[in-house]
């Protein structure tokens, strides 16, 4: 069948959650290869339980996180970041990555990968 840009509407409760490569929580909301629809991009829903932290990771493609909930950390390369709920990090393709959530409750944010995520375009790295 021939993609199309179309209206979609879709519900995250209806999204099936599973274990990333990189340990967390994932729910894929959008994808070009999944959805009917011409895009340069594809978006996750992510959450990483409080005292858990996602496993090292390089993707070719850039990574944009936007949290939502919660409150952690974020390793870029030798940079650590704070972050917390309202927050936006932009991750350049190639730089080694993670994320830790240091509260109480459940760090939840969505990633959208650009170019969308393929599985040959990520390597996961043993956690230290």
């Amino acid at each position: 069948m021939k993609k199309q840009n179309v209206i979609i509407h879709k519900s995250l409760q209806d999204a099936e959650v599973f274990v990333a490569g990189d340990k967390t929580l994932l729910s894929e909301i959008l994808h070009p290869d999944n959805d009917l629809i011409n895009l340069p991009y594809s978006m996750a829903h992510a959450r990483i339980l409080a005292g858990n932290a996602s496993v090292p990771h390089v993707l070719k493609s850039t990574e944009t996180y936007f949290f939502l909930e919660g409150k952690g950390t974020m390793q870029i390369g030798e940079k650590e970041i704070l972050i917390q709920k309202g927050d936006l990090v932009v991750v350049p393709p190639l730089e080694n990555q993670y994320v830790t959530n240091t509260g109480s409750e459940d760090l939840v944010f969505l990633c959208i990968v650009s170019p969308k995520w393929k599985a040959e375009d990520e390597i996961i790295f043993d956690k230290k």
